[in-house]
């Protein structure tokens, strides 16, 4: 059986540097579908290009209007190739014009000195220790994910209490258990609630205007996550004049740092 974020991935050539995709309902959202997975459609249009070389390194995806329900078409296309590196302008358009631009960099990984200087969090339990989090009442695109929270779950009361921060850790795959690859990964870098809905404990309407995505896994070290948890640490930044934005880091169980992520979101009163 084909995987829910397969369908929503796919994609029919339609011409020079051209796809045709459509909206899934298994990752509706409030209004349109989930933004993690329309980017993860931007990334896959580049990956499945015949031109396309190396691995993903960087994913910055701009969200020009609302994605309706229903087709749409990506434009990909390959600005300059490089002797390691490898660069991309994406677009997905509807009828009422362009929705979603994008760059990419892809790149041909080779062995090097290698360090990270952030360490994972510590002392949090593993995956299998903590229950899952409820999600049958939830949107579509959230009943797509298996989230255990460690800490800083969406507070059961959203009585207008402001909180003194808005940060979460907790562990998250895809539901059904899916192996993870960029795309996948992609997704995950937005599967966080917003984080104003936590710092204020209060829903205020918002859309995230920018995404970008850090990749620090290759296709090796994602094949050995299969698909097992991957923990995340969130935080939100700074709340101001009607924007916020918040980052965060994807490990794998084993320690490994996947990716690391950054938007900037509108809200209103």
């Amino acid at each position: 059986m084909t995987h829910p974020l397969d369908t929503a991935l796919h994609l029919q050539p339609a011409g020079d540097d051209r796809f045709d995709g459509a909206t899934s309902a298994a990752y509706a959202n409030m209004i349109g579908p989930f933004g993690g997975t329309t980017a993860a459609v931007a990334l896959q249009a580049v990956l499945q290009h015949p031109a396309r070389q190396g691995e993903p390194v960087a994913l910055t995806v701009n969200y020009a209007a609302a994605l309706a329900d229903g087709p749409f078409t990506v434009q990909a296309r390959p600005v300059r190739t490089n002797r390691s590196t490898q660069h991309w302008l994406v677009q997905i358009e509807q009828p009422g014009g362009v929705v979603l631009t994008a760059t990419a960099v892809l790149a041909v990984r080779r062995a090097t000195w290698s360090a990270c200087d952030l360490q994972p969090p510590a002392g949090v339990p593993a995956a299998d220790a903590i229950p899952p989090a409820p999600t049958a009442a939830r949107m579509a695109w959230v009943q797509r994910y298996d989230m255990r929270f460690v800490e800083g779950g969406v507070p059961l009361a959203l009585d207008g209490a402001e909180q003194p921060h808005a940060r979460s850790r907790l562990w998250l795959r895809d539901e059904p258990p899916r192996p993870l690859d960029f795309p996948a990964l992609t997704a995950l870098c937005d599967a966080f609630f917003p984080r104003i809905y936590l710092r204020r404990r209060a829903l205020v309407p918002i859309g995230t205007v920018s995404l970008t995505a850090y990749f620090h896994a290759d296709a090796a070290l994602l094949a050995q996550q299969g698909s097992g948890h991957v923990l995340a640490d969130v935080r939100g930044l700074s709340y101001r004049n009607g924007y916020f934005d918040q980052s965060a880091e994807l490990w794998s169980a084993s320690g490994e740092l996947l990716a690391t992520t950054t938007q900037v979101v509108y809200y209103r009163e």
